[in-house]
């Protein structure tokens, strides 16, 4: 493996280690006892939800890559996953606020461990089936277990506060360490063991397994509104009308689906970027170097969070328009397209001085991804009505899911630089998104958010 991977990652872990550990000493709801034993119970869960996820993702596009797929086959695949996620991620997020966060957690962990087992299978069907499944479990990945937080979080009596602290932390380790080491687990796997590229899919659904019994052993169950007797329809028009009604939750909708629907067709295109010509890929240590680079941005925004003087409202705007600048530089590089190659075979020479200043610039993207989540978060838990949370943040991610079904749908037709650049465009109109958002919130606005919060809190 190239000196060029080793030298990206120590860098990128030495600056985050050095941002964790000079961090400003940390506040008064540390030392309560209670909160300190939710919080780490539920970022304990969080890791090895999200460690099934990365464990997976580096060899998802190899896998099918190695099964024989074209990029037309392989983009029907994805879009198996995304539509899932678009269609039926929405009703199960609803049925998370109906019926309880714990039984929707427990139905990600079912839904992703049937996915990877089908990944055994050289069959279309077969795949396409588990990708059905692989999506549902996204939505609820992105909605169930934040939803829960938050509601346990309230019930509990916690400050609306430590909310931004919890957050951050479950990104630093969820999106940052835990995906590292998923990255080197995967590696070995595939590279150093040669179990070849099912074996990470099978470490994957052991994780989840482990961390089902967790939840089964330890959450309680909450719910959205259990006042409301209305139908899983009527609490979609209801979380619908929110969104259409309030100025904020549409602002934040649209930054939602226009950052993950870049992201995630990023996820896909990453790989034949940076191997156009077959080039071998390390698959797991570029996912480890894209997670370091994950795990600074958190850092970069637990202390943003940390300190009154910058709100996610302002600085998020110059996070998304670094984001867009970062996937931009694809565009220089891939006019014409190319034939699917195998990034797997070890006898190909490795990446080309073009796909290392690409690398750099994706690990750039990777930083932005890191503030972006722990961020949005934060700003969600202010302005999403608790009773629909789940419902709504599903909501968020029906056009998302469209885009990038539409992108996948035509990805063999057009060259990267259509893509990339298309991306680049839709994170550029979410920095002006979060400029609106910023002027919608006033001073008076932040007082009676946190105002609430305490009254939601005393309950």
């Amino acid at each position: 493996m190239e000196p060029v991977y080793y030298v990206l990652f120590g860098g990128l872990a030495v600056t985050a280690a050095a941002l964790e550990l000079t961090k400003p000493a940390e506040t008064t709801q540390i030392k309560n006892t209670d909160f300190r034993r939710f919080r780490n119970n539920y970022l304990m869960v969080y890791s090895l939800m999200m460690a099934g996820d990365w464990l997976q993702g580096p060899y998802v596009y190899a896998l099918y890559q190695h099964y024989g797929f074209d990029r037309g086959d392989i983009g029907r695949l994805f879009i198996a996953g995304f539509g899932a996620s678009m269609i039926l991620g929405t009703v199960v997020g609803s049925l998370a606020d109906k019926t309880g966060r714990k039984k929707a957690a427990l139905t990600y962990v079912a839904s992703y461990v049937f996915g990877c087992f089908t990944k055994h299978f050289n069959s279309f069907n077969i795949l396409f089936i588990g990708r059905i499944f692989c999506g549902i479990a996204t939505s609820l990945l992105f909605s169930a277990f934040e939803s829960w937080l938050v509601a346990e979080h309230f019930s509990r009596g916690f400050d609306a506060d430590w909310l931004g602290n919890t957050f951050s932390i479950a990104v630093f380790l969820g999106n940052g360490l835990i995906a590292i080491v998923a990255g080197l687990l995967g590696h070995g796997l595939v590279e150093t063991f040669d179990l070849g590229p099912v074996a990470p899919f099978d470490a994957a659904a052991v994780t989840l397994l482990v961390g089902g019994a967790i939840i089964m052993a330890t959450w309680s169950e909450n719910f959205g509104d259990p006042s409301d007797k209305g139908s899983v329809v009527d609490t979609i028009k209801k979380a619908a009308n929110a969104i259409a009604n309030d100025p904020k939750i549409t602002m934040l909708g649209a930054m939602q689906s226009l950052f993950e629907g870049a992201m995630y067709t990023f996820v896909f295109l990453w790989t034949p970027a940076l191997s156009p010509q077959g080039e071998h890929l390390p698959h797991g240590m570029i996912f480890s170097c894209f997670m370091a680079s994950s795990m600074v941005g958190s850092a970069i925004a637990g202390r943003l969070l940390s300190n009154s003087r910058w709100k996610p409202e302002r600085y998020m705007q110059i996070v998304f328009a670094v984001s867009a600048a970062a996937v931009f530089v694809p565009v220089l590089y891939h006019r014409t397209t190319a034939e699917e190659t195998d990034s797997l075979n070890k006898d190909a020479p490795g990446i080309t001085f073009n796909g290392k200043v690409q690398l750099l610039a994706f690990c750039l993207f990777e930083v932005c991804v890191g503030v972006f989540w722990p961020s949005m978060m934060t700003m969600r838990a202010q302005y999403v009505p608790e009773d629909m949370r789940a419902t709504i943040i599903n909501l968020f991610r029906v056009p998302l899911n469209l885009f990038v079904c539409i992108v996948l749908y035509n990805v063999s037709k057009f060259p990267l630089s259509y893509m990339f650049a298309m991306c680049s465009l839709f994170l550029a109109i979410a920095a002006l998104c979060q400029k609106r958002l910023e002027g919608l919130v006033s001073k008076k606005d932040y007082e009676s958010v946190k105002a609430s919060a305490v009254e939601v809190a005393a309950l």
